[in-house]
């Protein structure tokens, strides 16, 4: 598949100078010059990620993102002028997957736009086709569901849940967690890592056993009860 990208920034030239380079990775592109169009984008056509200017007339990007995450788990690079890092935090808050700030090289939000494609995207179905215990998670529609009941989870937490599954029964340190799925740029610490998995270890209810703590050393997704 040619994963579709979106892009939404009212300066025609950075669209223009974003989608040479993405087409030249083989990507395909949509544009948009605002946040409201931006959605109707969103909602009429398949798009894999999305490339999420900030400031920008009709609706803006805070905005912008704050209603995509009602509908879609797409993953949401942001274009910020600012890098402050309360300005990063809300973006993050509000289900950011990534930030690169203006300006910025081509090549760099491309390397980003893959490295977050091929997290996202890369695996292919689920190689137990009986689960994990009654977990079910579908990468390409990005579903997961308990017992055949579908769970929402945010962009991070499904990165999260992914990365465990694609490494079962191997001990992740909080460090390599951190730098697999929030890149080795991310100036947060190691809280970070332990206050998603409490989260994504909460929407996972009674199957919360399956991603355990392994004192010392950091999480490990396995099917046998550590209790």
């Amino acid at each position: 598949m040619n994963e579709t990208i979106l892009i939404v920034d009212d300066e025609e030239r950075m669209r223009t100078l974003i989608k040479i380079y993405l087409k030249k990775e083989g990507f395909n592109v949509l544009e948009a010059d605002n946040g409201q169009n931006a959605l109707k984008i969103l909602k009429d056509n398949s798009v894999q990620l999305l490339i999420l200017d900030v400031m920008m007339p009709v609706m803006d990007g805070w905005n912008t993102c704050k209603k995509v995450r009602k509908f879609s788990n797409i993953p949401i690079i942001m274009l910020t002028a600012k890098a402050e890092d309360e300005d990063q935090l809300l973006g993050f808050e509000l289900g950011i997957d990534n930030y690169i700030t203006k300006p910025f090289s081509p090549k760099i939000l491309v390397a980003k736009v893959n490295a977050l494609i091929s997290r996202v995207y890369g695996a292919g179905p689920n190689s137990d086709k009986n689960g994990y215990d009654g977990l079910y998670i579908n990468e390409q529609s990005h579903e997961v569901k308990i017992d055949g009941e579908e769970i929402y989870l945010s962009p991070k937490e499904f990165e999260l849940l992914s990365y465990f599954i694609k490494n079962k029964d191997i001990v992740l340190s909080r460090e390599r967690i951190l730098n697999t799925i929030w890149g080795i740029d991310y100036e947060g610490d190691l809280r970070t890592v332990d206050t998603h998995i409490k989260r994504l270890r909460e929407k996972l209810a009674e199957k919360a056993y399956l991603i355990a703590t392994v004192r010392g050393s950091g999480y490990k997704f396995t099917l046998k009860r550590l209790d």
